[in-house]
């Protein structure tokens, strides 16, 4: 069987910690209703999630094989797909069933095993080639990002690897511990901020893709008095700076484009350089891993730092 789970992982890119969530659960569906399944019983009441998919129910399962780390902390519910990946998974096990494939134990390594990979996964690698600007070696780094979230759609590395960035370079600036730091899946507005980084009167936002609604957010940082600044790609900021100018804020918003908020800020902060650079992008770094190692579940989101092309 396993070699049908590889196939089937494969072809429906079950990567990733949303995918991985929603096998382990529906495998253990599988011990506990038994086989055939009904993917009509696995939904919540309201029928707008996979029954038992949270933190609790995966971490359970990944304590009873002695894994302690985080999965994801809403257990995959929050993963785009989830209900489809739980059908497609289904099928695939009722299928296997009623060809007298259907190995339980054997489904459960194959996906513990998953697991045990996406925590080794190798992080992203930070190529610093002196030949090269600054803005094209993280332009270089977002390319790595962008290749990984089509290969592992529903979970948005660009805009994981940005934000957190941004926060290393406003803690290499300010000194750590005077912003507060949240993992990319948090929402800004739940959790009563007013973007994703406030510092002093400013509203700091870092998006992939500008949107009406985010322009609304920084109205609303206008009318509270507050200096909102969008962070945002090269695609990004020409898009942010349309739609500003519609909502009537176009000359009260600031607009930054991300590589250049980088790579400005390493310039500056090396003394234009050469050493200082370096200092400065391994000390960036540096900060960037601590973040994510205190805020994402995801290992593969680290950066390790290689020198030359």
């Amino acid at each position: 069987m396993r070699n049908r789970l590889e196939q089937f992982a494969r072809e429906r890119r079950f990567r990733g910690k949303g995918p991985l969530c929603v096998a382990l659960v529906v495998t253990e569906h599988a011990r506990t209703f038994g086989m055939p399944l009904d993917p009509e019983r696995l939904l919540t009441d309201r029928g707008g999630q996979v029954l038992g998919l949270g933190r609790a129910q995966v971490q359970a399962i990944l304590g009873r094989h002695h894994i302690t780390r985080v999965l994801a902390e809403e257990g995959g519910r929050t993963s785009r797909g989830s209900i489809d990946n739980m059908r497609a998974y289904v099928t695939f096990l009722n299928e296997q069933h009623a060809a007298g494939n259907f190995d339980w134990e054997a489904a459960k390594s194959f996906w513990i095993g998953k697991v045990k990979e996406h925590f080794a996964a190798r992080p992203f690698t930070l190529r610093v080639d002196h030949t090269l600007g600054l803005r094209a070696v993280i332009r270089n780094l977002l390319s790595q990002a962008e290749a990984r979230q089509r290969e592992m759609q529903g979970t948005m590395f660009v805009g994981a690897v940005m934000q957190h960035l941004v926060g290393a370079k406003l803690d290499v600036v300010l000194g750590v511990g005077r912003i507060e730091h949240h993992g990319s899946n948090q929402n800004d507005q739940a959790d009563g901020r007013t973007g994703d980084f406030d510092v002093g009167d400013v509203s700091i936002h870092v998006s992939t893709a500008p949107s009406e609604a985010l322009v609304r957010k920084c109205s609303g940082n206008l009318d509270a008095g507050r200096k909102p600044i969008i962070v945002t790609g090269k695609r990004g900021a020409p898009l942010a700076e349309g739609l500003a100018e519609n909502a009537g804020i176009g000359d009260r918003v600031d607009i930054i484009e991300f590589e250049q908020f980088i790579a400005m800020n390493i310039h500056e902060l090396g003394r234009f350089a050469a050493d200082g650079r370096r200092i400065r992008i391994e000390e960036l770094i540096e900060r960037y891993n601590a973040i994510v190692g205190e805020h994402e579940t995801d290992p593969s989101l680290r950066i390790e730092i290689a020198q030359g092309r």
